[in-house]
């Protein structure tokens, strides 16, 4: 059975995979709303990377590039993260 083609953006891999981390070493909020308007801002904030890949197939060739993005990532959700901070979308 031959699998499918599809279009990812693995930018948006690398920053769901750090979020977690880096904003609980922020000290800020982690809950759901927050996660993902933190996410959504780092995400505009960085240029995207399309990959086509296979549904279901890893990205081991990728991991060079994660590393290369880290230092981006990281930076675009600290802001994103102190954006969110200073006005949260929750009660």
């Amino acid at each position: 059975m031959e699998q499918k083609e599809v279009l990812k953006n693995y930018m948006e891999d690398c920053v769901i995979d750090m979020v977690d981390n880096i904003l609980e070493g922020l000290g800020c909020c982690v809950c759901e709303k927050c996660k993902l308007d933190v996410t959504a801002i780092a995400l505009n904030a960085l240029p995207a990377k399309y990959v086509v890949t296979r549904k279901g197939q890893l990205f081991t060739k990728l991991s060079v590039l994660q590393q290369q993005f880290n230092v981006d990532i990281i930076s675009a959700i600290t802001k994103a993260a102190s954006m969110v901070s200073k006005k949260p979308r929750h009660d």
